[in-house]
């Protein structure tokens, strides 16, 4: 121990035995104890909602899908997402999420028949929308 940290020590236990007997001398500074444990709030889980603006289009024809992008900062991109085959396939179709948490693409979809949409960020998707292409 080093030589200034061991006379202070000792003036302290001396000037504690002066001042309250040795139950003050050897108490635990108040500082010393432990503080209040921190409570941390766990962040809100992200979430995505997803509406399509129509059930049912022509081949190509533009639609809307429109939603609530709850835990995501403004300006973080949400793309639109295609079943093809089993596998989900991400479209070239991405906007950002606005201050107010919402967000609005434009699609057009050539593959005719029911296409199984999702919008994608981040590891977090919304629930699957059906669009019918005629």
């Amino acid at each position: 121990m080093n030589r200034a940290v061991r006379y202070a020590a000792v003036g302290m236990v001396t000037v504690a035995l002066l001042a309250g007997g040795s139950a003050a001398a050897f108490a635990a500074p108040e500082h010393v104890h432990t503080p209040a444990p921190v409570v941390a709030t766990a962040p809100a889980k992200a979430t995505l909602t997803a509406k399509a603006s129509a059930t049912t289009v022509k081949a190509w024809q533009e639609f809307r899908i429109t939603g609530a992008a709850k835990g995501f900062k403004p300006g973080a991109k949400v793309t639109v997402q295609q079943k093809q085959h089993a596998k989900w396939v991400s479209l070239p179709a991405q906007a950002p999420v606005n201050a107010s948490g919402s967000y609005a693409i434009r699609v057009k979809l050539g593959i005719k028949g029911v296409n199984e949409l999702r919008i994608a960020s981040g590891g977090v998707v919304s629930p699957v929308v059906k669009v019918t292409v005629r």
